[in-house]
């Protein structure tokens, strides 16, 4: 988490509601910041962008699929509009899909 004021208003208003699909402008209004003042205080304190920090949050989703829920009720709840759309943004984040992600998992801890 960031430790200046204004971009850690906008983390945490985020880390609450992942499903937020706020632009990039509204939360830099809502931390009362510019978009780069944003951008250039998550890149200092937390070494990424705000959108790919905002990535990472919504990888939680890891989770809430280990435990058994579905795809399209974790894409739901951590910010995405469809399914289609999480499994992109997980298959580019982890390389792999949801599905194949923990059947790969499940396999390599088979082989132990």
């Amino acid at each position: 988490m960031p430790r200046d004021a204004r971009a850690r208003r906008a983390a945490e208003a985020f880390a609450r509601r992942p499903s937020d699909r706020r632009s990039r402008a509204e939360w830099a209004r809502l931390a009362g910041a510019s978009e780069r003042t944003l951008e250039r205080l998550f890149h200092a304190e937390v070494g990424t962008s705000f959108g790919r920090w905002q990535r990472q949050v919504r990888l939680r989703a890891l989770e809430l699929l280990a435990d058994g829920r579905s795809v399209t009720s974790v894409a739901l709840e951590v910010g995405f509009e469809t399914p289609s759309a999480f499994i992109a943004m997980f298959k580019s984040a982890l390389g792999a899909t949801p599905g194949r992600y923990f059947s790969d998992r499940a396999r390599a801890a088979d082989d132990r």
